[in-house]
């Protein structure tokens, strides 16, 4: 790996690290970071009782939240602020209690200050239970001090 590369794996890191330690909706949720490298993220939810709706699958916001977060470390991973701009999701499969629900996010495009990223979430099996794409926009700021990272 070349030094360019292993310094942007680092900061990427280093600002997952930053972003986890101040997220506590996903604390609250039993979300965790799984993997982070520059434009991409993976994160991981299990679906529990109070996640369930009234047919007693789990309601699509848990789903969008998981989704989303995956969307924000991925965006966020070059230590610039970034927002979401616009996002869409559709839901091809319901998830239920007990499953482990995982969010990959890809970059798919990014120039300036704006980006685009899918996310597939999909349980164990490989059943794909929700597909979102995310728009962002960079912003003013970094998580981290510039001169902090390598």
């Amino acid at each position: 790996m070349h030094a360019r590369h292993k310094d942007a794996q680092a900061l990427a890191e280093q600002v997952g690290r930053a972003i986890m330690a101040n997220d506590p909706s996903s604390h609250f949720l039993g979300v965790t970071l799984d993997e982070i490298r520059p434009g991409y993220a993976r994160m991981s939810m299990r679906v529990t009782k109070d996640m369930l709706n009234g047919l007693g699958i789990c309601h699509g916001g848990f789903t969008y939240k998981l989704a989303d977060d995956a969307f924000a470390y991925a965006c966020n991973s070059y230590n610039r602020h970034a927002v979401a701009l616009a996002c869409t999701i559709t839901y091809p499969a319901a998830a239920k209690e007990g499953d482990l629900l995982t969010a990959e996010c890809v970059e798919t495009h990014r120039k300036g200050r704006n980006g685009t990223y899918d996310v597939t979430v999909s349980r164990p099996d490989g059943e794909v239970v929700a597909l979102f794409r995310g728009h962002c926009r960079v912003i003013d700021g970094h998580h981290i001090p510039e001169e902090a990272h390598p």
